[in-house]
């Protein structure tokens, strides 16, 4: 009697033990609940914190990936990813708040996301332009007998010989030249004649010679041939003309024996050490333009040799076919290296309106209606901004609004992170937060599925083009997509994808639609790894 008492007092307390364990076991499972999800199930308000302060108000779970899909309890996407929670507030390290992309650290990292301040700056453009190379139009000589005559003999026969000031170029023969060679002979014998004569007929005769030599200077008779003519007497029958400048034949009409009229140009002479470009330069570019800007030139025939000008004329006309206003660029040309009519590629350097905030042209996203920059709120959060833009060098534009001085801008893979987050949902709905909604089916797209939604596949790698970041694939059944096995092309993420992509290897992949179409690979591992 005794022994069955005490072995019920033992399997008593072995009975008390085991309720106080369970007891215990199941108070610590609910304590490490997570306190999200517990106050998502209950709906009670959220849990004070150990430091007095109620944690944060849990609003509900959105897609990893950016799409317009949310969820009141915690679940995962179709690549296994968890869905976000989304709390009030969305302090530093919490998920991002309404209006903003989360990315995760892993990812910002793989798709080489770079950012850089917006800071306020002079912003330096270029403005370029097609041109031509011109003789100067004041460096251009022409050679024209001021009376009738014929060409005797031509001492410079070919266009193109170079020719210096006062070379001879041609002989001519004219009766009106020979009879004023003898009026002024005529002219200076009588002023010999009469020189110990009365003052009258001295100073007639002294007259008429001053007469006859100033019409042979008028008809460009040298000095030198005139001095012969009156210490000889003897009139020549022809006259020779000489180049009024150096420099290059540029025309030549005179043949020998032609019989020629006052004032026609027989020469033309172009002093071509120092010339002009003349650069057509765009309607919308005018502007910009001022005297005395720096010009660098560049010349197909000389493509490693720069030439450097300076603007001296912006001209007042514009060109109606071509929207084009002519720039006149005056530069040397030692050695001739320029020639008449040869093409020009003109860099015209302009200033501009001082300094203003600015970004790198790379951090705009333009889609035609807008633009968007990526501004970093903390990390792997991002917010997209509409911005209004101004002017722009070849590295910077202006940012007139959306944009303040010192904020981090998205400046590499800003692209990447449209695709992977989905950005155009996250713009449609930055204005406010997305309503948390019951976990349901994603719109489908044109192939009937979610755009963005991921999927899965095994297969085989045929060729992959790195350039143009593709790969060819011979893949077996896709059941989210109910494609059957086939041979097609998809693109690739990033970069860092491409090296398990190798002709030949076998494989298994993610990809998604990031556009109507257009299939990416977003992740790769060799078949049967995990």
């Amino acid at each position: 009697m005794k022994q069955t008492t005490g072995w019920g007092f033992g399997v008593v307390a072995i009975a008390l033990v085991a309720a106080g364990g369970g007891y215990w076991l199941g108070h610590r499972g609910s304590a490490t609940t997570a306190p999200g999800a517990s106050a998502a199930m209950s709906g009670a308000s959220a849990p004070v914190g150990d430091a007095g302060k109620p944690e944060k108000k849990l609003l509900y779970y959105r897609n990893p990936m950016g799409l317009p899909d949310t969820s009141p309890v915690p679940k995962k996407d179709q690549m296994g990813m968890d869905y976000i929670a989304v709390y009030a507030g969305g302090d530093e390290g919490e998920p991002a708040a309404a209006g903003q992309i989360r990315i995760s650290t892993e990812k910002v990292q793989k798709l080489g996301v770079r950012t850089e301040a917006a800071r306020s700056r002079a912003l330096e453009r270029t403005v370029r332009a097609a041109g031509r190379v011109e003789p100067d139009e004041r460096r251009v000589y022409a050679i024209a007998p001021k009376f009738e005559g014929y060409v005797e003999r031509l001492l410079v026969n070919v266009t193109g010989q170079p020719v210096s000031k006062g070379q001879p170029l041609f002989e001519v023969y004219s009766p009106e030249l020979v009879s004023a060679q003898r009026e002024y002979a005529i002219a200076m014998q009588g002023v010999a004649s009469l020189k110990d004569a009365g003052g009258a007929a001295q100073a007639g005769m002294q007259q008429l010679a001053e007469s006859s030599l100033q019409r042979l200077r008028s008809w460009d008779v040298s000095d030198e041939q005139i001095r012969a003519l009156a210490s000889s007497g003897e009139s020549k029958r022809t006259l020779t003309f000489r180049s009024t400048a150096s420099g290059i034949v540029t025309e030549k009409k005179a043949l020998q024996g032609m019989r020629f009229m006052p004032g026609e140009a027989l020469y033309q002479v172009a002093d071509l050490s120092s010339v002009w470009v003349i650069a057509d330069v765009f309607e919308q570019d005018i502007g910009l333009i001022k005297s005395g800007a720096t010009a660098k030139i560049r010349i197909n025939a000389y493509p490693d040799k720069p030439f450097e000008g300076r603007v001296t004329y912006v001209y007042p006309t514009l060109k109606a076919e071509t929207r084009t206003v002519p720039v006149r660029v005056e530069l040397a040309n030692p050695g001739l290296l320029l020639k008449p009519a040869m093409f020009a590629q003109v860099e015209l350097s302009v200033s501009s309106k001082g300094s203003v905030v600015s970004v790198p042209v790379s951090a705009v996203l333009d889609s035609g209606t807008r633009q968007i920059v990526l501004v970093q709120k903390g990390e792997g959060r991002f917010e997209p901004r509409e911005v209004k833009l101004g002017g722009r060098s070849d590295t910077y534009v202006e940012v007139i609004e959306g944009v303040q001085d010192g904020e981090e801008v998205v400046v590499a893979a800003n692209f990447l992170i449209d695709a992977e987050s989905n950005l155009k949902a996250a713009i449609s709905g930055f204005s406010s937060a997305p309503p948390a909604t019951p976990a349901g089916p994603e719109m489908p797209s044109a192939t009937g599925t979610a755009k963005g939604a991921g999927h899965q596949a095994e297969g085989t790698v045929e060729s992959v083009d790195a350039k143009a970041g593709t790969v060819s694939l011979t893949h077996g059944p896709v059941a989210s997509l109910k494609w059957p096995a086939m041979t097609m092309e998809f693109k690739t993420a990033n970069a860092s994808l491409l090296p398990a992509l190798k002709p030949g290897a076998k494989i298994t992949f993610e990809f998604i639609e990031r556009q109507p179409g257009e299939w990416v690979i977003t992740s790769v591992k060799p078949m049967g790894a995990r």
